[in-house]
Protein backbone atom coordinates (compact mmCIF):
# COMPACT_ATOMS: atom_id res chain seq x y z
CA UNK A 1 0.00 0.00 0.00
CA UNK A 2 2.84 2.41 0.86
CA UNK A 3 4.43 1.69 -2.29
CA UNK A 4 1.16 2.76 -4.56
CA UNK A 5 0.81 5.76 -2.25
CA UNK A 6 3.97 6.71 -2.99
CA UNK A 7 3.55 6.08 -6.36
CA UNK A 8 0.68 8.67 -6.81
CA UNK A 9 2.68 11.32 -4.88
CA UNK A 10 5.38 10.75 -6.94
CA UNK A 11 3.38 11.29 -10.27
CA UNK A 12 1.22 14.31 -8.52
CA UNK A 13 4.88 15.99 -7.94
CA UNK A 14 5.76 14.99 -11.77
CA UNK A 15 3.00 16.17 -13.09
CA UNK A 16 2.72 19.46 -10.63
CA UNK A 17 6.42 20.23 -11.47
CA UNK A 18 6.45 19.99 -15.43
CA UNK A 19 3.30 18.21 -16.64
CA UNK A 20 1.63 21.29 -16.99
CA UNK A 21 3.68 22.18 -20.19
CA UNK A 22 2.45 19.63 -22.08
CA UNK A 23 -1.19 19.34 -20.80
CA UNK A 24 -1.68 22.73 -21.76
CA UNK A 25 0.17 21.68 -25.05
CA UNK A 26 -2.35 19.41 -26.10
CA UNK A 27 -5.16 21.40 -24.69
CA UNK A 28 -4.62 24.30 -27.09
CA UNK A 29 -4.38 21.79 -29.82
CA UNK A 30 -7.83 21.15 -28.70
CA UNK A 31 -8.79 24.26 -28.38
CA UNK A 32 -8.17 25.28 -31.61
CA UNK A 33 -10.20 22.77 -32.90
CA UNK A 34 -13.39 23.36 -30.78
CA UNK A 35 -12.86 26.71 -28.75
CA UNK A 36 -14.34 25.40 -25.96
CA UNK A 37 -11.28 25.56 -23.78
CA UNK A 38 -9.72 28.76 -24.54
CA UNK A 39 -13.35 30.59 -23.84
CA UNK A 40 -13.68 28.96 -20.63
CA UNK A 41 -9.86 30.16 -20.00
CA UNK A 42 -10.22 33.88 -20.88
CA UNK A 43 -13.88 33.94 -19.26
CA UNK A 44 -12.10 32.68 -15.90
CA UNK A 45 -8.96 35.26 -16.48
CA UNK A 46 -11.45 37.72 -17.43
CA UNK A 47 -13.29 37.04 -13.73
CA UNK A 48 -10.44 36.35 -11.39
CA UNK A 49 -8.45 39.43 -12.94
CA UNK A 50 -11.32 41.71 -14.01
CA UNK A 51 -10.16 41.74 -17.20
CA UNK A 52 -11.48 43.98 -19.81
CA UNK A 53 -13.14 44.15 -22.99
CA UNK A 54 -9.86 46.25 -24.52
CA UNK A 55 -7.51 44.11 -22.37
CA UNK A 56 -8.54 41.21 -23.73
CA UNK A 57 -8.66 42.34 -27.03
CA UNK A 58 -4.82 43.39 -27.05
CA UNK A 59 -3.68 40.38 -24.71
CA UNK A 60 -5.67 37.95 -28.32
CA UNK A 61 -3.37 40.46 -30.20
CA UNK A 62 -0.18 39.39 -29.02
CA UNK A 63 -0.84 35.92 -28.86
CA UNK A 64 -2.03 35.67 -31.84
CA UNK A 65 0.85 37.42 -33.34
CA UNK A 66 2.92 34.35 -31.93
CA UNK A 67 0.56 31.53 -32.86
CA UNK A 68 3.00 30.06 -35.26
CA UNK A 69 6.01 30.08 -33.21
CA UNK A 70 4.14 28.86 -29.85
CA UNK A 71 2.48 26.15 -32.12
CA UNK A 72 6.11 25.29 -33.33
CA UNK A 73 8.01 24.77 -29.95
CA UNK A 74 5.02 23.28 -28.40
CA UNK A 75 5.78 20.32 -31.03
CA UNK A 76 9.12 20.68 -30.46
CA UNK A 77 8.69 19.68 -26.98
CA UNK A 78 6.50 16.87 -27.13
CA UNK A 79 8.70 15.27 -29.78
CA UNK A 80 11.37 16.55 -27.52
CA UNK A 81 10.08 14.64 -24.37
CA UNK A 82 9.02 11.97 -26.52
CA UNK A 83 12.38 11.21 -28.01
CA UNK A 84 13.33 11.29 -24.28
CA UNK A 85 11.02 8.65 -22.67
CA UNK A 86 11.70 5.91 -25.26
CA UNK A 87 15.93 6.67 -25.12
CA UNK A 88 15.65 5.74 -21.12
CA UNK A 89 13.23 2.68 -22.07
CA UNK A 90 15.17 1.55 -24.87
CA UNK A 91 17.32 -1.58 -23.88
CA UNK A 92 20.49 -0.04 -24.90
CA UNK A 93 20.11 2.95 -22.78
CA UNK A 94 23.38 4.48 -21.67
CA UNK A 95 24.13 7.52 -19.59
CA UNK A 96 25.05 9.35 -22.27
CA UNK A 97 22.43 9.21 -24.20
CA UNK A 98 20.04 10.29 -21.47
CA UNK A 99 21.71 13.15 -20.94
CA UNK A 100 21.79 13.85 -24.54
CA UNK A 101 17.96 13.47 -25.16
CA UNK A 102 17.29 15.40 -21.41
CA UNK A 103 19.50 17.97 -23.55
CA UNK A 104 17.59 18.37 -26.04
CA UNK A 105 14.76 18.98 -24.08
CA UNK A 106 16.39 21.37 -21.78
CA UNK A 107 16.97 23.33 -25.16
CA UNK A 108 13.63 23.62 -26.48
CA UNK A 109 12.35 24.59 -22.69
CA UNK A 110 14.92 27.44 -22.81
CA UNK A 111 13.23 28.22 -26.05
CA UNK A 112 10.04 28.48 -24.58
CA UNK A 113 11.38 30.18 -21.59
CA UNK A 114 12.87 32.86 -23.81
CA UNK A 115 8.99 33.22 -25.96
CA UNK A 116 7.20 33.72 -22.44
CA UNK A 117 9.79 36.29 -21.76
CA UNK A 118 9.20 38.17 -24.71
CA UNK A 119 4.88 37.88 -24.32
CA UNK A 120 5.49 39.13 -20.75
CA UNK A 121 6.88 41.92 -21.90
CA UNK A 122 4.67 42.69 -24.23
CA UNK A 123 1.37 41.54 -22.22
CA UNK A 124 2.72 42.93 -18.61
CA UNK A 125 2.13 46.76 -19.46
CA UNK A 126 -1.65 45.86 -20.55
CA UNK A 127 -1.81 44.94 -16.68
CA UNK A 128 -3.18 47.25 -14.10
CA UNK A 129 -0.90 47.32 -11.35
CA UNK A 130 -3.98 45.40 -8.80
CA UNK A 131 -4.12 42.52 -12.08
CA UNK A 132 -0.31 42.04 -11.74
CA UNK A 133 -0.71 41.19 -7.61
CA UNK A 134 -3.75 38.80 -8.13
CA UNK A 135 -1.35 36.77 -11.35
CA UNK A 136 1.79 37.34 -8.53
CA UNK A 137 -0.08 35.89 -5.49
CA UNK A 138 -1.42 33.01 -7.79
CA UNK A 139 1.80 32.18 -8.94
CA UNK A 140 2.66 32.09 -5.41
CA UNK A 141 -0.22 29.20 -4.76
CA UNK A 142 1.08 27.08 -7.15
CA UNK A 143 5.01 27.37 -5.87
CA UNK A 144 3.70 26.56 -2.46
CA UNK A 145 1.10 23.53 -4.24
CA UNK A 146 4.39 22.05 -5.21
CA UNK A 147 6.52 22.49 -2.45
CA UNK A 148 4.05 20.93 -0.58
CA UNK A 149 4.20 17.96 -2.83
CA UNK A 150 8.02 17.68 -3.02
CA UNK A 151 8.22 17.79 0.85
CA UNK A 152 5.45 14.84 1.02
CA UNK A 153 7.47 12.71 -1.73
CA UNK A 154 10.69 13.42 0.35
CA UNK A 155 8.66 12.77 3.86
CA UNK A 156 7.11 9.35 2.15
CA UNK A 157 11.37 8.45 0.72
CA UNK A 158 12.13 8.52 4.64
CA UNK A 159 9.42 6.01 5.60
Amino acid sequence: MKTSNLLVVTLAAGLAAGGFVVFNSHAVERAAGTGHFRGQFLERAKEKLGLTEDQISKIKDELKAEKDTIKDLISRLHDARTTLRETIQSSGATEATVRAASAKVAAVEADIAVERMKLHGRINPLLTSEQKEKIKAFQSKIDDFVDTIINRVGDRFAE
